[in-house]
């Protein structure tokens, strides 16, 4: 898996970025373009190097403070056909699964818990195909919801808000979730109160729906799918695996339980609507508590960049700018 990395340094920044590149362990190609950048003015320097050594580069790079004078571009291409490629991916400790760039995970992370129009019409129709499936005891109609559901972005940055106390990621996400839970049950509790009348389902309803008796059950496995939905989709992200499936297992109890309270609040059915509420709590606590443990983890077992090393650099910087 091997990553390209395109830097733009001034021209007194080249030559100590262009060594900290070549020494990175794991890099196969390094090429330089003198006064490739016009604005600003500087040189383009690109770098290929496998996903595993990516970190580690960009904390050298951090050290001299090349994203402040420059600007740094990882991304990915499709295919690399070298043998320096390959020989750079086997000699570079670990594995490209398994690589943790927090950059990369702060960004994706934080493009999806903006809260959008987008954001909150999915939440919506999500939350709506959560209630229709339980008025008709329709597990396809939930399953379809938990498709929908978009809240796996806000749970993740708030995870990674908290891992790496970004607060102000942590209260873009704390919004998204505080504003599009509420405003979508809201709409449902409307649309449910609108379909009474019509007869388009009994007021006895949720005394005979044995498909969705799980979703205001709160219970020790709540807790645990919860757990393992957290730990899923944050591996999900770190490893760049498709999401789509993820957020199905994100939903398992979030979006079926928020539809779940505002039927079961319509139709007077109160203590049903608490333990649904206490479900959609405790996962939503559950999956964010799962995700920052991943998070942890993977920065306890992540090697950082030494002290001495640091030091190397700011002293090599030190003497660029002479």
């Amino acid at each position: 898996m091997i990553v390209q990395v395109r830097i733009c340094v001034p021209a007194e920044l080249s030559e100590v970025t262009l060594r900290t590149c070549r020494e990175q362990a794991g890099t196969a190609e390094v090429a330089l373009v003198l006064g490739g950048s016009v604005v600003p003015e500087g040189d383009l320097i690109e770098v290929h190097i496998p996903r595993e050594s990516v970190e580690e580069l960009l904390e050298k790079l951090g050290v001299l403070k090349v994203q402040e004078k420059g600007s740094i571009v990882v991304s990915m291409p499709e295919l690399v056909l070298s043998r320096r490629a390959d020989a750079a991916e086997r000699a570079a400790p670990g594995d490209g699964a398994d690589a943790l760039i927090w950059d990369e995970v702060s960004r994706q992370t934080g493009e999806d818990s903006r809260l959008t129009w987008s954001y909150l019409a999915f939440l919506v129709l999500a939350t709506q195909l959560a209630a229709i499936g339980i008025v008709n005891d329709s597990p396809i109609a939930i399953v379809g919801a938990m498709a929908v559901g978009p809240e796996f972005g806000p749970l993740a940055a708030l995870a990674v808000a908290l891992a790496r106390r970004q607060w102000a990621l942590g209260r873009r996400a704390a919004l998204a979730l505080a504003v599009g839970f509420p405003v979508a049950m809201l709409l449902a509790a409307l649309t449910a109160w609108l379909s009474v009348p019509l007869g388009l389902f009994p007021r006895d309803t949720l005394d005979t729906g044995s498909a969705v008796e799980f979703i205001y059950h709160p219970g020790p496995y709540s807790l645990i799918v919860a757990v393992l939905a957290g730990t899923a989709g944050m591996l999900s992200v770190i490893g760049r695996r498709s999401a789509a499936l993820i957020g199905v297992f994100i939903s398992v109890t979030t979006v079926p339980a928020a539809g779940y309270v505002a039927v079961a609040l319509v139709l007077g059915e109160f203590q049903k609507a608490a333990g649904s509420a206490l479900q959609l709590l405790l996962n939503l606590v559950g999956i964010v508590a799962a995700a920052v443990a991943v998070l942890l983890f993977y920065r306890v077992v992540t090697r950082r960049l030494p002290e001495s090393t640091a030091r190397t650099l700011r002293r090599q910087l030190r003497r660029t700018r002479g």
